[in-house]
């Protein structure tokens, strides 16, 4: 089931209490795509978040997708969601402390690197932060 082109269509809505478990092993399912060893997987389980930023400022926390759809535009349509409730909000800047893998994808949607960052998952593991200002 993957998307040929960004040309798919797609209905984007918040997510609900009800859908946590599920949202939370398609966060696991995606992020094994990358290959992680089981040790690092299973240390990803405990999920931990980072405090909020600046007012202006807006931290996409989870942008995960389905394995067979990556690469398939539902990333880029997702992040543009992200924006556009971002800009409704009054946020002038999202923050993105991505997985290595994602580095490219981030760059190719108009991420700039800010710098190497604490992962707010792993303690001693850093990973790329971009941002997106607008």
């Amino acid at each position: 089931m993957r998307a040929a082109d960004a040309s798919i269509e797609c209905r984007i809505r918040p997510a609900r209490i009800g859908e946590a478990a599920a949202l939370s092993e398609l966060c696991f399912r995606s992020k094994q795509v990358w290959g992680y060893d089981d040790d690092f997987m299973a240390f990803c389980r405990e999920p931990l978040r980072a405090p909020a930023g600046e007012p202006a400022t807006l931290d996409l926390d989870k942008l995960f997708i389905e394995p067979g759809w990556i690469r398939g535009g539902v990333g880029r349509l997702l992040l543009a969601h992200a924006i556009g409730e971002a800009r409704r909000r009054g946020a002038t800047r999202l923050t993105i402390l991505a997985d290595p893998n994602a580095a490219a994808f981030y760059e190719q949607n108009g991420g700039c690197f800010i710098r190497m960052a604490s992962s707010d998952a792993i303690p001693g593991r850093f990973v790329p932060l971009y941002e997106i200002v607008w």
